[in-house]
């Protein structure tokens, strides 16, 4: 500007291309668009954006009017819908195909009261996606549009792929376009709340991680993966014996299960290499609980696992009249470290970690972590005299973990946290380092007295640590910060 004028040299629109780029960049697509009315200089340089991210619920119709105006090759596209129309969804990805070389991200988020699929034959008939030729990264989440995966075309530079909330218009497809002839370098795929899905073949010489949840309907599964070192599988087999399933992952390392599993039409192969499985159990439920039975029958397949990580979920219910499932677990393989994640809805859990630690007497690692439980959901007042306190002799029987030498413990304050820890600092004899970690939730005053509490438990032998989570809005998934001596 001139000194007393309105007006003056404009120095922005005198940069360069590149520079006037990176500051655009700043800015979601829509309000860099709106650039192009400033001048005649400006009129194009929106259109060489590497980056274009359209914001929430954006209109696709000005999408795709954007995406045919703009000229250069494209590094990341993320587009966000609401209540997309399939015919909307494939114009947009058809006219992005062309320039896309890096990641796609598309949402469709569907409105209360709005219809899942896209209304109409949304679901059912769909659209065709594009082969993405140069695509590096797809992530598509449809609100259960339906979808016709090409047939032909290769992805060539595809590593990761994920599809939630699809209804796939052809029950084989998916299987040929991510196996290896066609997605050669794919190393990360997950398919979450799928429906039409009922024969998956994946042959894969690059795939590394895996995620399946969800598929409803899916009757056969094969996976042939030799390098695949994650494998994440959950509510894919409707009914015992429904899914006929053939998974051979011998460089399997980490293996998350929540599912079925019939040793007649499950075959899982060899893991030779496996350190970690996760899965859960209900630790009151029906006699016939399926998944339980899943779990305890997939243990049996090990005689050793470095790391095992088991959820314990409570029914947020009175549990009097249900079947204590953890008597059924009577055997655990070799551990080196134990991973227990309770879910207890209000009830106590000592009795029931007792029972665990039982049956794992060379246990090195103990990781004691807890739920956290939604602002929204009225906690569970668990009736006295429950029977989440039973066996109570937990709390006076003698148990010897002869190996343990390191624990880390969430803690909240409940009194019978309290006394598990108590009566753990009795059970490990060679303990040497115990970890606290507190709840952002508590008091400073509640704080200091846990912490004199537990130090009082601690023999001389074993170093006691207390941690404070800070608040980010989950327990015990915020930052954590060791609390001075």
């Amino acid at each position: 500007m001139e000194p007393g004028g309105g007006g003056g040299q404009d120095r922005l629109s005198a940069l360069p291309d590149d520079v006037l780029v990176l500051i655009l960049l700043r800015l979601d697509t829509t309000i860099a668009g709106r650039t192009s009315i400033l001048s005649h200089r400006w009129r194009r340089i929106w259109a060489l954006l590497p980056e274009l991210r359209f914001p929430a619920d954006a209109d696709l119709r000005l999408v795709a009017s954007a995406l045919a105006a703009h000229e250069a090759p494209i590094s990341y596209l993320d587009v966000r819908s609401l209540d997309a129309v399939p015919e909307s969804v494939e114009a947009c990805l058809a006219l992005a195909a062309g320039r896309l070389s890096g990641s796609l991200v598309f949402q469709n988020r569907v409105s209360p009261g709005g219809n899942a699929g896209g209304g109409g034959d949304g679901g059912t008939l769909g659209f065709d996606l594009t082969c993405l030729h140069n695509a590096t990264a797809v992530s598509l989440d449809l609100g259960l549009l339906g979808l016709a995966v090409p047939t032909t075309g290769v992805f060539a530079r595809l590593t990761a792929l994920s599809l939630e909330r699809v209804r796939f218009r052809s029950w084989w497809e998916l299987g040929d376009a991510v196996s290896s002839p066609r997605c050669p370098c794919l190393q990360k795929l997950s398919v979450i709340y799928a429906h039409g899905l009922a024969n998956l073949a994946i042959h894969s010489e690059s795939l590394l991680q895996l995620k399946l949840k969800d598929l409803y309907g899916l009757q056969q599964l094969t996976i042939v993966a030799q390098v695949l070192n994650e494998l994440d599988l959950g509510h894919c087999f409707g009914a015992p014996g429904g899914v006929v399933a053939h998974i051979s992952t011998p460089q399997l390392v980490s293996l998350f299960w929540v599912d079925l599993h019939d040793s007649t039409s499950v075959q899982l192969g060899n893991w030779p290499r496996l350190q970690k499985l996760t899965s859960f159990i209900f630790v009151y439920g029906p006699h016939d609980s399926l998944l339980n039975h899943g779990f305890l029958r997939l243990l049996k397949q090990f005689q050793f696992i470095k790391n095992l990580h088991i959820r314990l979920v409570y029914l947020k219910q009175n549990i009097g009249n249900l079947h204590y499932a953890l008597e059924d677990l009577t055997k655990l393989p070799c551990l080196t470290t134990l991973s227990i994640t309770v879910n207890n809805k209000g009830h106590a859990f000592g009795a029931s970690l007792f029972k665990v630690l039982r049956i794992c007497s060379d246990l090195r690692m103990l990781v004691l972590a807890l739920d956290d439980v939604s602002d929204s959901e009225v906690p569970y007042a668990c009736p006295s005299g429950c029977v989440c306190e039973q066996p109570s002799d937990w709390k006076t029987e003698e148990l010897t973990l002869n190996c343990l030498q390191g624990a880390s413990i969430d803690m909240e304050g409940s009194d019978h946290q309290v006394a598990f820890v108590k009566r753990l600092f009795t059970w490990a004899v060679a303990l040497k380092l115990m970890q606290i970690n507190f709840d952002s939730s508590m008091s400073e005053c509640k704080v200091m007295e846990l912490r004199q509490t537990l130090s009082s438990f601690a023999g001389p032998e074993t170093r006691v640590n207390f941690y404070m989570y800070e608040n980010e809005g989950v327990k015990f998934m915020g930052t954590r910060y060791l609390l001075a001596p």
